[in-house]
Protein backbone atom coordinates (compact mmCIF):
# COMPACT_ATOMS: atom_id res chain seq x y z
CA UNK A 1 0.00 0.00 0.00
CA UNK A 2 3.03 2.36 0.87
CA UNK A 3 4.34 1.75 -2.66
CA UNK A 4 1.00 2.41 -4.50
CA UNK A 5 0.39 5.83 -2.72
CA UNK A 6 3.82 6.51 -3.33
CA UNK A 7 3.43 5.97 -7.16
CA UNK A 8 -0.12 7.86 -7.06
CA UNK A 9 2.10 11.23 -5.53
CA UNK A 10 4.83 10.85 -7.45
CA UNK A 11 1.88 10.96 -10.85
CA UNK A 12 -0.01 13.55 -9.26
CA UNK A 13 3.31 15.84 -8.32
CA UNK A 14 4.08 15.30 -12.12
CA UNK A 15 0.83 16.33 -13.46
CA UNK A 16 1.00 19.69 -11.35
CA UNK A 17 3.09 21.25 -13.26
CA UNK A 18 0.79 20.90 -16.78
CA UNK A 19 -1.34 23.82 -17.08
CA UNK A 20 -4.46 21.92 -16.87
CA UNK A 21 -3.50 21.17 -13.07
CA UNK A 22 -1.52 24.20 -11.82
CA UNK A 23 -4.79 25.57 -10.67
CA UNK A 24 -5.91 22.73 -8.80
CA UNK A 25 -2.83 21.50 -7.03
CA UNK A 26 -0.23 24.77 -6.57
CA UNK A 27 3.13 24.30 -6.99
CA UNK A 28 5.22 23.94 -3.82
CA UNK A 29 7.68 26.42 -3.49
CA UNK A 30 8.80 26.12 0.17
CA UNK A 31 12.62 25.73 0.17
CA UNK A 32 13.12 26.27 -3.43
CA UNK A 33 13.30 30.05 -3.39
CA UNK A 34 17.24 30.87 -3.59
CA UNK A 35 19.54 33.83 -4.48
CA UNK A 36 21.47 33.23 -7.76
CA UNK A 37 23.77 36.12 -7.19
CA UNK A 38 25.26 35.09 -3.49
CA UNK A 39 24.90 31.25 -4.49
CA UNK A 40 25.86 30.82 -8.58
CA UNK A 41 25.47 28.12 -10.53
CA UNK A 42 28.24 25.43 -9.96
CA UNK A 43 29.41 25.18 -13.53
CA UNK A 44 29.99 29.21 -13.57
CA UNK A 45 32.89 28.54 -10.83
CA UNK A 46 35.86 26.84 -12.75
CA UNK A 47 39.37 27.60 -11.60
CA UNK A 48 41.08 30.81 -12.85
CA UNK A 49 43.91 29.73 -15.73
CA UNK A 50 46.77 31.97 -16.06
CA UNK A 51 47.17 34.17 -19.18
CA UNK A 52 50.54 32.69 -19.77
CA UNK A 53 49.36 29.12 -19.27
CA UNK A 54 45.96 29.44 -21.31
CA UNK A 55 47.17 27.29 -24.16
CA UNK A 56 48.37 24.36 -22.14
CA UNK A 57 45.84 21.72 -21.16
CA UNK A 58 46.25 18.48 -18.72
CA UNK A 59 46.61 15.42 -19.89
CA UNK A 60 47.51 12.13 -18.17
CA UNK A 61 50.03 13.02 -15.55
CA UNK A 62 51.57 16.17 -16.32
CA UNK A 63 51.06 19.04 -18.08
CA UNK A 64 50.71 18.65 -21.89
CA UNK A 65 51.06 21.50 -24.55
CA UNK A 66 48.84 20.95 -27.80
CA UNK A 67 49.33 17.36 -29.70
CA UNK A 68 51.28 18.55 -32.03
CA UNK A 69 54.08 18.22 -29.67
CA UNK A 70 55.51 15.03 -29.17
CA UNK A 71 55.51 14.71 -25.89
CA UNK A 72 57.52 11.08 -24.89
CA UNK A 73 56.48 8.19 -22.85
CA UNK A 74 58.68 6.98 -19.72
CA UNK A 75 58.49 3.66 -18.11
CA UNK A 76 60.22 2.70 -14.76
CA UNK A 77 63.61 1.07 -17.06
CA UNK A 78 63.96 4.41 -18.15
CA UNK A 79 63.13 6.53 -15.07
CA UNK A 80 66.20 4.25 -13.50
CA UNK A 81 68.63 4.81 -16.48
CA UNK A 82 68.34 8.48 -16.40
CA UNK A 83 68.52 8.20 -12.73
CA UNK A 84 71.41 6.57 -12.89
CA UNK A 85 73.34 8.16 -14.90
CA UNK A 86 72.37 11.38 -13.84
CA UNK A 87 71.93 11.37 -10.07
CA UNK A 88 74.72 13.52 -8.52
CA UNK A 89 74.83 10.83 -5.38
CA UNK A 90 76.04 8.51 -7.50
CA UNK A 91 78.43 11.00 -9.98
CA UNK A 92 80.14 11.86 -6.48
CA UNK A 93 80.44 7.91 -4.81
CA UNK A 94 82.29 7.40 -8.59
CA UNK A 95 84.79 10.15 -8.06
CA UNK A 96 85.77 8.68 -4.43
CA UNK A 97 86.22 5.40 -5.94
CA UNK A 98 88.47 7.35 -8.68
CA UNK A 99 90.44 8.76 -5.95
CA UNK A 100 90.84 6.01 -3.77
CA UNK A 101 92.46 4.06 -7.56
CA UNK A 102 94.90 7.09 -6.98
CA UNK A 103 95.74 6.50 -3.26
CA UNK A 104 96.42 2.67 -4.55
CA UNK A 105 99.20 3.60 -6.76
CA UNK A 106 100.20 6.15 -3.93
CA UNK A 107 101.38 3.62 -1.47
CA UNK A 108 103.04 1.57 -4.31
CA UNK A 109 105.12 4.75 -5.30
CA UNK A 110 107.64 4.10 -1.70
CA UNK A 111 109.13 1.11 -4.36
CA UNK A 112 109.85 3.92 -7.13
CA UNK A 113 113.08 5.36 -7.21
CA UNK A 114 113.42 9.39 -5.91
CA UNK A 115 115.21 12.24 -7.53
CA UNK A 116 116.75 15.65 -6.92
CA UNK A 117 118.46 18.05 -8.40
CA UNK A 118 119.98 21.39 -6.83
CA UNK A 119 122.46 24.26 -7.54
CA UNK A 120 123.60 27.31 -5.55
CA UNK A 121 126.21 29.49 -4.05
CA UNK A 122 127.75 29.48 -0.78
CA UNK A 123 130.84 31.54 1.13
CA UNK A 124 132.28 30.52 3.85
CA UNK A 125 134.35 32.23 6.46
CA UNK A 126 136.21 29.80 8.44
CA UNK A 127 136.18 30.80 12.68
CA UNK A 128 138.61 27.91 14.02
CA UNK A 129 140.51 27.55 10.98
CA UNK A 130 141.53 32.08 10.76
CA UNK A 131 142.23 31.68 14.87
CA UNK A 132 144.68 29.14 14.00
CA UNK A 133 146.71 30.99 11.68
CA UNK A 134 146.08 34.29 12.58
CA UNK A 135 144.06 35.66 9.87
CA UNK A 136 140.31 35.28 8.25
CA UNK A 137 140.09 32.59 5.04
CA UNK A 138 137.21 33.04 3.20
CA UNK A 139 135.76 30.53 0.67
CA UNK A 140 133.18 30.48 -2.12
CA UNK A 141 132.10 27.56 -3.23
CA UNK A 142 129.92 27.15 -6.37
CA UNK A 143 127.33 24.19 -7.49
CA UNK A 144 126.60 23.85 -10.67
CA UNK A 145 124.84 20.80 -10.10
CA UNK A 146 123.51 18.15 -7.38
CA UNK A 147 121.79 14.99 -8.96
CA UNK A 148 120.99 12.59 -6.13
CA UNK A 149 119.19 9.51 -6.96
CA UNK A 150 117.86 7.15 -4.02
CA UNK A 151 115.58 3.38 -4.49
CA UNK A 152 114.27 1.71 -1.10
CA UNK A 153 114.63 -1.64 -1.66
CA UNK A 154 112.87 -3.43 1.27
CA UNK A 155 111.01 -2.38 4.47
CA UNK A 156 109.89 -5.36 6.11
CA UNK A 157 106.48 -5.37 4.36
CA UNK A 158 105.27 -1.65 5.43
CA UNK A 159 104.66 -0.31 2.17
CA UNK A 160 102.69 -3.98 1.49
CA UNK A 161 100.60 -3.23 4.28
CA UNK A 162 99.63 0.27 3.41
CA UNK A 163 98.93 -0.74 -0.33
CA UNK A 164 96.78 -3.48 1.62
CA UNK A 165 94.79 -1.60 3.49
CA UNK A 166 94.57 1.35 0.48
CA UNK A 167 93.11 -1.91 -1.62
CA UNK A 168 90.58 -2.67 1.30
CA UNK A 169 89.49 1.41 1.26
CA UNK A 170 88.78 0.98 -2.38
CA UNK A 171 86.73 -1.80 -2.07
CA UNK A 172 84.50 -0.04 0.46
CA UNK A 173 84.21 2.80 -1.60
CA UNK A 174 82.87 0.24 -4.57
CA UNK A 175 80.31 -0.99 -2.12
CA UNK A 176 79.60 2.24 -0.94
CA UNK A 177 78.61 2.92 -4.21
CA UNK A 178 76.87 0.06 -4.44
CA UNK A 179 74.42 1.05 -1.78
CA UNK A 180 74.02 4.44 -3.18
CA UNK A 181 72.95 3.36 -6.31
CA UNK A 182 70.45 0.94 -4.46
CA UNK A 183 69.14 3.29 -2.33
CA UNK A 184 69.08 5.81 -5.60
CA UNK A 185 66.93 2.92 -7.23
CA UNK A 186 64.67 2.48 -4.33
CA UNK A 187 63.88 6.23 -4.11
CA UNK A 188 63.25 5.98 -8.02
CA UNK A 189 60.92 3.38 -7.92
CA UNK A 190 58.82 4.39 -5.18
CA UNK A 191 58.63 7.92 -6.92
CA UNK A 192 57.47 6.46 -9.33
CA UNK A 193 54.52 4.45 -7.77
CA UNK A 194 53.82 7.47 -6.11
CA UNK A 195 53.52 9.43 -9.42
CA UNK A 196 51.32 6.72 -10.61
CA UNK A 197 49.32 6.84 -7.39
CA UNK A 198 48.78 10.49 -7.83
CA UNK A 199 47.86 10.21 -11.70
CA UNK A 200 45.49 6.88 -10.52
CA UNK A 201 44.05 9.28 -8.23
CA UNK A 202 43.84 12.28 -10.66
CA UNK A 203 41.66 9.84 -12.82
CA UNK A 204 39.56 9.12 -9.88
CA UNK A 205 38.67 12.92 -9.19
CA UNK A 206 38.12 13.50 -12.80
CA UNK A 207 35.96 10.38 -12.95
CA UNK A 208 33.77 11.94 -9.67
CA UNK A 209 33.30 15.35 -11.34
CA UNK A 210 31.89 13.67 -14.40
CA UNK A 211 29.21 11.35 -11.72
CA UNK A 212 28.58 14.59 -9.39
CA UNK A 213 27.77 16.06 -12.79
CA UNK A 214 25.62 13.23 -13.63
CA UNK A 215 23.83 13.79 -11.05
CA UNK A 216 23.37 17.61 -10.73
CA UNK A 217 21.58 17.40 -14.11
CA UNK A 218 19.36 15.26 -12.77
CA UNK A 219 18.67 16.66 -9.79
CA UNK A 220 18.09 19.89 -11.92
CA UNK A 221 15.64 18.34 -14.85
CA UNK A 222 13.91 16.86 -11.61
CA UNK A 223 13.46 20.14 -10.04
CA UNK A 224 12.49 21.61 -13.25
CA UNK A 225 9.68 18.48 -13.86
CA UNK A 226 8.69 19.62 -10.02
CA UNK A 227 9.39 16.36 -8.66
CA UNK A 228 12.14 17.23 -6.28
CA UNK A 229 12.65 20.27 -4.36
CA UNK A 230 15.19 23.19 -4.93
CA UNK A 231 17.41 21.91 -2.02
CA UNK A 232 18.39 18.72 -3.94
CA UNK A 233 19.86 20.40 -6.67
CA UNK A 234 21.94 23.03 -4.23
CA UNK A 235 23.38 19.69 -2.63
CA UNK A 236 24.28 18.29 -5.84
CA UNK A 237 26.15 21.92 -6.63
CA UNK A 238 27.53 21.68 -3.21
CA UNK A 239 29.01 17.95 -4.01
CA UNK A 240 30.55 19.07 -7.72
CA UNK A 241 32.09 21.96 -6.57
CA UNK A 242 33.44 19.99 -4.24
CA UNK A 243 34.64 17.32 -6.54
CA UNK A 244 36.01 20.00 -8.39
CA UNK A 245 38.48 21.32 -5.47
CA UNK A 246 39.33 17.88 -4.98
CA UNK A 247 40.08 17.59 -8.94
CA UNK A 248 42.50 20.66 -8.56
CA UNK A 249 44.03 19.34 -5.48
CA UNK A 250 45.08 15.64 -7.14
CA UNK A 251 46.36 18.15 -10.15
CA UNK A 252 48.79 19.41 -7.79
CA UNK A 253 49.46 15.66 -6.43
CA UNK A 254 50.53 14.94 -9.59
CA UNK A 255 52.64 18.15 -9.75
CA UNK A 256 54.74 17.80 -7.03
CA UNK A 257 54.99 14.12 -7.68
CA UNK A 258 56.48 14.91 -11.27
CA UNK A 259 59.30 17.33 -9.20
CA UNK A 260 60.13 14.56 -6.55
CA UNK A 261 60.97 12.01 -9.27
CA UNK A 262 62.60 14.48 -11.45
CA UNK A 263 64.82 15.55 -8.75
CA UNK A 264 65.99 12.32 -7.87
CA UNK A 265 66.45 11.02 -10.90
CA UNK A 266 68.95 14.09 -10.81
CA UNK A 267 66.85 16.18 -13.97
CA UNK A 268 65.26 18.75 -11.96
CA UNK A 269 64.12 20.85 -14.82
CA UNK A 270 63.14 18.24 -17.11
CA UNK A 271 60.99 18.73 -19.98
CA UNK A 272 57.99 17.42 -19.97
CA UNK A 273 56.88 14.16 -20.60
CA UNK A 274 53.97 11.39 -19.95
CA UNK A 275 54.07 7.81 -17.97
CA UNK A 276 53.27 4.83 -20.22
CA UNK A 277 52.52 2.44 -17.23
CA UNK A 278 49.56 2.14 -14.65
CA UNK A 279 49.69 0.45 -11.08
CA UNK A 280 49.85 -3.47 -11.15
CA UNK A 281 49.64 -5.94 -9.04
CA UNK A 282 53.22 -7.94 -9.29
CA UNK A 283 53.15 -11.06 -7.23
CA UNK A 284 56.36 -11.84 -5.45
CA UNK A 285 56.70 -15.62 -3.65
CA UNK A 286 59.90 -15.60 -1.58
CA UNK A 287 60.32 -16.97 2.10
CA UNK A 288 62.40 -14.85 4.34
CA UNK A 289 64.82 -18.19 4.56
CA UNK A 290 65.24 -16.60 0.98
CA UNK A 291 65.54 -13.09 1.23
CA UNK A 292 68.16 -13.02 3.92
CA UNK A 293 70.55 -15.57 1.88
CA UNK A 294 70.41 -12.89 -0.98
CA UNK A 295 71.08 -10.45 1.31
CA UNK A 296 74.45 -11.82 2.56
CA UNK A 297 75.61 -11.74 -1.28
CA UNK A 298 74.26 -8.57 -2.76
CA UNK A 299 73.62 -6.67 -0.19
CA UNK A 300 76.48 -3.81 0.27
CA UNK A 301 76.36 -2.90 3.74
CA UNK A 302 76.84 -6.96 4.48
CA UNK A 303 80.36 -6.69 2.47
CA UNK A 304 81.01 -3.73 4.01
CA UNK A 305 80.92 -4.76 7.16
CA UNK A 306 83.48 -7.37 7.02
CA UNK A 307 85.81 -4.95 5.06
CA UNK A 308 86.16 -2.80 7.76
CA UNK A 309 87.03 -5.57 9.87
CA UNK A 310 90.00 -6.25 8.16
CA UNK A 311 91.29 -2.80 7.49
CA UNK A 312 91.16 -2.34 11.16
CA UNK A 313 93.12 -5.46 11.60
CA UNK A 314 95.79 -4.50 8.22
CA UNK A 315 96.23 -1.32 10.71
CA UNK A 316 97.02 -3.43 13.60
CA UNK A 317 99.79 -5.03 11.54
CA UNK A 318 101.01 -1.77 10.41
CA UNK A 319 101.64 -0.07 13.40
CA UNK A 320 103.48 -3.42 14.96
CA UNK A 321 105.91 -2.76 12.10
CA UNK A 322 106.55 1.44 13.02
CA UNK A 323 110.14 -0.43 14.09
CA UNK A 324 110.96 -1.62 10.55
CA UNK A 325 114.43 -0.42 9.39
CA UNK A 326 114.82 0.32 5.30
CA UNK A 327 117.58 -0.88 3.44
CA UNK A 328 118.17 1.99 0.50
CA UNK A 329 120.82 2.72 -2.04
CA UNK A 330 121.85 6.09 -2.47
CA UNK A 331 124.15 7.72 -5.35
CA UNK A 332 125.36 11.87 -5.63
CA UNK A 333 127.10 13.78 -8.44
CA UNK A 334 128.04 17.17 -7.73
CA UNK A 335 129.99 19.95 -10.76
CA UNK A 336 131.16 22.70 -9.00
CA UNK A 337 133.93 23.88 -6.53
CA UNK A 338 135.30 27.11 -6.53
CA UNK A 339 133.89 28.12 -10.36
CA UNK A 340 130.75 26.70 -11.46
CA UNK A 341 132.77 23.65 -13.94
CA UNK A 342 135.88 23.81 -11.10
CA UNK A 343 135.63 20.31 -10.44
CA UNK A 344 133.61 16.90 -10.00
CA UNK A 345 132.30 14.55 -7.28
CA UNK A 346 129.84 11.60 -6.80
CA UNK A 347 129.18 9.24 -3.79
CA UNK A 348 127.67 6.20 -3.40
CA UNK A 349 126.16 3.64 -0.96
CA UNK A 350 123.73 1.30 0.82
CA UNK A 351 121.69 2.29 3.71
CA UNK A 352 119.92 0.33 6.90
CA UNK A 353 117.86 3.37 8.24
CA UNK A 354 115.74 2.49 11.56
CA UNK A 355 113.31 5.26 12.44
CA UNK A 356 113.31 6.92 15.56
CA UNK A 357 111.31 4.45 18.49
CA UNK A 358 109.26 5.61 21.59
CA UNK A 359 108.16 2.23 23.59
CA UNK A 360 105.79 4.06 25.43
CA UNK A 361 104.21 5.37 22.51
CA UNK A 362 104.37 2.61 20.05
CA UNK A 363 103.16 -0.03 22.99
CA UNK A 364 99.87 2.45 23.26
CA UNK A 365 99.17 3.11 19.32
CA UNK A 366 99.54 -1.02 19.19
CA UNK A 367 96.94 -1.24 21.82
CA UNK A 368 94.65 1.47 20.50
CA UNK A 369 94.77 -0.08 16.95
CA UNK A 370 93.87 -3.42 18.84
CA UNK A 371 90.78 -1.61 20.44
CA UNK A 372 89.50 -0.20 16.90
CA UNK A 373 89.36 -3.51 15.56
CA UNK A 374 87.43 -5.19 18.09
CA UNK A 375 85.24 -2.23 17.88
CA UNK A 376 84.82 -3.09 14.35
CA UNK A 377 84.34 -6.36 14.83
CA UNK A 378 81.06 -5.39 17.11
CA UNK A 379 80.03 -3.38 14.85
CA UNK A 380 80.03 -5.33 11.83
CA UNK A 381 77.68 -7.78 13.94
CA UNK A 382 75.01 -4.77 14.88
CA UNK A 383 75.40 -3.42 11.51
CA UNK A 384 74.34 -7.61 10.03
CA UNK A 385 71.73 -7.44 13.03
CA UNK A 386 69.84 -4.57 12.27
CA UNK A 387 70.18 -5.63 8.27
CA UNK A 388 68.09 -8.76 8.91
CA UNK A 389 65.93 -6.72 11.02
CA UNK A 390 65.32 -4.99 8.04
CA UNK A 391 64.53 -7.62 5.96
CA UNK A 392 62.05 -9.09 8.52
CA UNK A 393 60.03 -5.73 8.68
CA UNK A 394 60.15 -5.40 4.90
CA UNK A 395 59.06 -8.78 4.02
CA UNK A 396 56.10 -8.63 6.92
CA UNK A 397 55.31 -5.53 5.38
CA UNK A 398 55.15 -6.56 2.11
CA UNK A 399 52.84 -9.42 3.19
CA UNK A 400 50.70 -7.17 4.34
CA UNK A 401 50.49 -5.08 1.76
CA UNK A 402 49.98 -7.93 -0.35
CA UNK A 403 47.16 -9.43 1.90
CA UNK A 404 44.92 -5.93 1.82
CA UNK A 405 44.75 -6.19 -2.43
CA UNK A 406 42.17 -8.59 -2.27
CA UNK A 407 40.40 -6.76 0.26
CA UNK A 408 40.16 -3.47 -1.29
CA UNK A 409 39.00 -5.33 -4.87
CA UNK A 410 36.03 -6.34 -3.02
CA UNK A 411 35.34 -3.16 -1.38
CA UNK A 412 35.83 -1.43 -4.71
CA UNK A 413 33.20 -4.15 -6.22
CA UNK A 414 30.55 -3.64 -2.81
CA UNK A 415 30.98 0.18 -2.98
CA UNK A 416 30.79 0.10 -7.00
CA UNK A 417 27.34 -2.24 -6.92
CA UNK A 418 26.01 0.07 -4.21
CA UNK A 419 26.91 3.53 -6.08
CA UNK A 420 24.79 1.31 -9.10
CA UNK A 421 21.48 0.81 -6.90
CA UNK A 422 21.76 4.16 -5.22
CA UNK A 423 21.83 6.08 -8.82
CA UNK A 424 19.09 3.56 -9.88
CA UNK A 425 16.72 4.46 -7.02
CA UNK A 426 17.40 8.03 -7.30
CA UNK A 427 16.97 7.85 -11.03
CA UNK A 428 13.09 6.62 -11.31
CA UNK A 429 12.62 8.95 -8.04
CA UNK A 430 12.93 6.69 -5.40
CA UNK A 431 16.42 7.22 -3.16
CA UNK A 432 17.26 10.38 -1.85
CA UNK A 433 20.38 12.88 -2.54
CA UNK A 434 21.79 12.13 0.65
CA UNK A 435 21.98 8.34 0.00
CA UNK A 436 23.40 9.06 -3.51
CA UNK A 437 25.72 11.25 -2.09
CA UNK A 438 26.95 8.75 0.60
CA UNK A 439 27.19 5.89 -2.18
CA UNK A 440 29.11 8.12 -4.34
CA UNK A 441 31.40 8.88 -1.31
CA UNK A 442 31.73 5.15 -0.60
CA UNK A 443 32.86 4.55 -4.21
CA UNK A 444 35.25 7.24 -4.67
CA UNK A 445 36.78 6.34 -0.98
CA UNK A 446 37.11 2.67 -1.96
CA UNK A 447 39.06 2.93 -5.07
CA UNK A 448 41.03 5.25 -3.39
CA UNK A 449 41.79 2.76 -1.08
CA UNK A 450 42.46 0.35 -3.79
CA UNK A 451 44.65 2.11 -5.85
CA UNK A 452 46.57 3.14 -2.28
CA UNK A 453 47.01 -0.44 -1.66
CA UNK A 454 48.51 -1.29 -4.91
CA UNK A 455 51.21 1.72 -4.60
CA UNK A 456 51.78 0.22 -1.04
CA UNK A 457 52.16 -2.86 -2.23
CA UNK A 458 54.76 -1.69 -4.96
CA UNK A 459 56.26 0.86 -2.97
CA UNK A 460 56.56 -2.27 -0.35
CA UNK A 461 58.34 -4.54 -2.78
CA UNK A 462 60.41 -2.04 -4.19
CA UNK A 463 61.69 -1.43 -0.09
CA UNK A 464 62.44 -5.47 0.30
CA UNK A 465 64.33 -5.01 -2.58
CA UNK A 466 66.42 -2.34 -1.50
CA UNK A 467 66.77 -4.32 2.18
CA UNK A 468 68.43 -7.74 0.17
CA UNK A 469 70.48 -5.74 -2.32
CA UNK A 470 68.94 -7.19 -5.69
CA UNK A 471 66.38 -6.89 -7.58
CA UNK A 472 63.70 -9.98 -7.41
CA UNK A 473 62.29 -11.38 -10.39
CA UNK A 474 58.77 -11.39 -10.20
CA UNK A 475 55.72 -12.36 -12.74
CA UNK A 476 53.15 -10.32 -13.78
CA UNK A 477 49.82 -12.04 -12.67
CA UNK A 478 45.70 -10.86 -12.76
CA UNK A 479 43.08 -10.67 -10.32
CA UNK A 480 40.36 -13.38 -11.20
CA UNK A 481 38.13 -10.24 -11.26
CA UNK A 482 39.67 -7.04 -12.51
CA UNK A 483 38.97 -3.61 -11.47
CA UNK A 484 38.04 -1.41 -13.96
CA UNK A 485 39.54 2.19 -12.75
CA UNK A 486 38.73 5.20 -14.62
CA UNK A 487 41.35 6.54 -17.26
CA UNK A 488 42.31 9.93 -17.91
CA UNK A 489 42.22 11.89 -21.37
CA UNK A 490 45.74 10.71 -22.40
CA UNK A 491 44.58 6.95 -22.05
CA UNK A 492 41.25 7.79 -23.95
CA UNK A 493 43.44 9.43 -26.86
CA UNK A 494 45.88 7.27 -26.81
CA UNK A 495 43.46 4.26 -26.97
CA UNK A 496 41.75 5.88 -29.98
CA UNK A 497 45.11 6.55 -31.95
CA UNK A 498 45.85 2.69 -31.02
CA UNK A 499 42.34 1.85 -32.75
Amino acid sequence: MKRIAALFFLTVFSFAQTPVFANIIPKIELGNIIVEDEYPDSTQVEPIIPSCNENMVIEGSVEATPEEEDIPDLGLEDCLRIALGNNPRIQSAMQDILASDARIRQAWSNYFPTFSWQTGYTRIKQLQLSDAIGRNLIFNYFVLGQITASQMLYDFGVTQNQVTIQKIDNKIYKMNLSEIINDVVYQVKDAYYQLLYAQENRNVALDMVDKYTLFYNQAKSYYESGISPKVDVTIAEVNLSNSKLTLIQADNAVDVAIAKLNNIMGIPYASKYSLSDRLTYNAMDITLEQAECIAKEARPEYKMADLRVENALQNVKLIKKSWAPQITVEGQFQVGGRTFVNNYGYNFGGYLNFPTINGMLLKNQIKEAKSLHSKQIAEALNTKNNIYLEIQQAYYNLTERKNQIPVATLGVKQAKENYELSFGRYKVGVGSPTELKDAQVAYQNAMLSYLNSLYQYNSALAYLEKSVGKNLNSCEIKLEKEVVLPEGKHANKEKAKNK
